[in-house]
C-alpha cells in the first residue's frame, strides 16, 4: 500500500516528495477573523446564535458545550462558520490550537480572539489542514512565531505566511482517509474506557456499600466495625546514617499511588522522623489524605523509607482485605470519612489526624466478600489499564502514520487510489 520516496526536495529541515507544492497558507485559504466581532456576548440562547470562545478549544480540537454563550450583534452571518473552516487560537495559552467546525456542532460564530480560515478546495482540504496542524513541524513553528514579550500570540498575517508541503488533491484525501480510521480507532477504544470506567464506578458503588451482592453472599448483612479493630498502625523508625542513601516515597491524590522520589543520604535527613516501608499495608499522606492521596505498599518498596506523614496500617489478617479497602477508600464514601478526619481549612490545613482516622466506622462484608469484590474491581482495573495501554499504541501508530505520509517520506501506492477511487 505504500512505497518510500526517492525523488525529493528540501523543505525546512527535512525533505518532500518533488512533486509537492509549497505554498503559505494565506494563498491556499481565505481569512477572516483579524477584528472579530465587537458586540458582547450574552447568556446562551436557543434562538441566537452560539458563540466559540478561545478557552473552549482543547487539545483535541473541540470547545466545551458547557461554556456555550450567544452573540447578538445583526453582523453576525459574516462570522458564521462553515463546513470546512478551520479557527485558530491567535493568544494566550491556547495559541496554536484548532478547532475543524463540524456541522453537528450546531451553529457557530468565532471571536475576534479566533482566526478563520476557508481552505481553497482546488489547493487544500480542510482536513488535511487539521492533521497538519497536529505535526511537530507545525508546533515548532507555532512556538517560535508566538514568541512575544508578554502572553504568546500569533496574528492574522503570521498565520497566513505558514508553509506548507501540499500533495496532489487526491493524495490528500487519501492521507485524510488513513489518518481517520487512525482516528475513529483511537476514538472507538477511549469511548469503551470510559464505558468501563463508568461500569467501574457504579460497581464500586453498588459492591462496597453493600447494594448489590456477588453470588453466594446474600445471607449474611454488612457489620459496621471500628478501623481500630480491623487496622493495626505499623511504625518501624530509621536512624539514619550520614552516608547512606535512603529511597523515600511519596503518594499521589486520587488514588493514584505511589511514586518514588530522588534518593537523599541520611545527613540530609538530619533529625527528620522516618520510617521503614512495611510491604503490604495502607499507606497515607496525612496532608492530602482528604484528597484521597492513599495507596498500599507492596514488596517494590521493601527498604525504602517514608517519613511521619506516611502513616502506614496492616490489615488483621482474616478481618480485611487490603485491595478491598483501598477501593473503599476511593469510593465517595471512603473520600467522605477521610475528609471527616482531616479537620481544618483547605490544602496543607486539613491534615489528617491519625487517632480520628482509626476511631471511623465503616461497614464491611465478611473477609471472604471483601477478597470477591476486589477481586471483581481488580479484574475491571486490569481491563481498562489494557484498553488504555491499546489507545495509547494507537496514538503512536497515528503519530508514526502522520510522520511519513504528511511528509511524504512514505507515498501511497496507485492501487490504493483506483482501489478507493482518488
Amino acid at each position: 500500500m505504500m512505497a518510500e520516496t526517492k525523488n525529493t526536495k528540501a523543505f525546512y529541515n527535512t525533505e518532500i516528495p518533488i512533486d509537492w507544492e509549497i505554498k503559505k497558507l494565506g494563498e491556499c485559504c481565505l481569512v477572516k477573523g483579524e477584528y472579530g466581532i465587537n458586540a458582547p456576548a450574552v447568556d446562551f440562547s436557543e434562538v441566537l446564535p452560539t458563540y466559540l470562545r478561545i478557552t473552549d478549544i482543547d487539545d483535541a480540537g473541540k470547545y466545551s458545550l458547557d461554556k456555550k454563550a450567544s452573540v447578538d450583534d445583526p453582523n453576525y452571518k459574516q462570522f458564521i462558520l462553515n463546513d470546512g473552516d478551520i479557527v485558530f487560537a491567535r493568544t494566550g495559552a491556547t495559541v496554536g490550537k484548532t478547532y475543524l467546525y463540524d456541522p453537528k456542532d450546531g451553529t457557530l460564530v468565532f471571536a475576534g480572539f479566533l482566526i478563520r480560515f476557508r481552505p481553497i478546495e482546488k489547493f487544500l482540504t480542510s482536513v488535511h489542514l487539521k492533521y497538519f496542524t497536529e505535526t511537530k513541524h507545525y508546533w515548532d513553528w507555532v512556538k517560535t512565531t508566538s514568541m512575544r514579550s508578554g502572553q504568546p500570540g500569533i496574528n492574522a498575517e503570521e498565520y497566513a505566511s505558514l508553509k506548507i508541503p501540499l500533495p496532489p488533491l487526491p493524495e490528500q484525501k487519501a492521507i485524510a482517509q488513513i489518518l481517520s480510521t487512525a482516528d475513529a480507532s483511537i476514538h472507538t477504544t477511549s469511548a469503551l474506557i470510559a464505558q468501563k470506567e463508568l461500569r467501574k464506578k457504579w460497581l464500586m458503588q453498588q459492591l462496597l456499600t453493600g447494594k448489590k451482592r456477588l453470588k453466594g453472599f446474600n445471607e449474611e448483612k454488612y457489620k459496621k466495625v471500628i478501623l481500630e479493630e480491623i487496622l493495626s498502625p505499623i511504625r518501624n523508625p530509621l536512624v539514619p546514617e550520614e552516608k547512606t542513601l535512603y529511597q523515600q516515597i511519596g503518594i499521589r491524590s486520587h488514588g493514584k499511588g505511589i511514586f518514588y522520589k530522588d534518593k537523599v543520604s541520611g545527613k540530609e535527613l538530619g533529625n527528620k522522623r522516618v520510617f521503614w516501608i512495611e510491604p503490604s499495608c495502607l499507606v497515607l499522606n496525612i496532608v492530602f489524605a482528604w484528597e484521597q492521596a492513599i495507596a498500599k505498599t507492596t514488596d517494590s518498596e521493601i527498604g525504602m523509607i517514608a517519613s511521619h506523614r506516611f502513616p502506614m496500617f496492616k490489615p488483621k489478617e482474616g478481618k480485611l482485605n487490603l485491595d478491598f479497602i483501598l477501593y473503599y477508600f476511593k469510593s465517595p464514601r471512603g473520600k467522605q470519612l477521610l475528609e471527616n478526619a482531616s479537620p481544618g481549612g483547605a490544602g496543607r490545613n486539613k491534615t489528617l489526624g491519625q487517632g480520628e482516622f482509626i476511631n471511623q466506622i465503616i461497614s464491611l462484608p465478611s473477609f471472604e466478600e471483601q477478597t470477591a469484590i476486589a477481586q471483581v474491581l481488580k479484574a475491571a482495573d486490569k481491563e481498562i489499564s489494557l484498553l488504555k495501554a491499546k489507545a495509547e499504541k494507537l496514538r503512536e501508530q497515528k503519530k508514526g502514520l502522520m510522520q511519513v505520509l504528511l511528509t511524504g517520506k512514505v507515498r501511497l501506492k496507485e492501487e490504493f487510489f483506483q482501489k478507493n477511487n482518488f
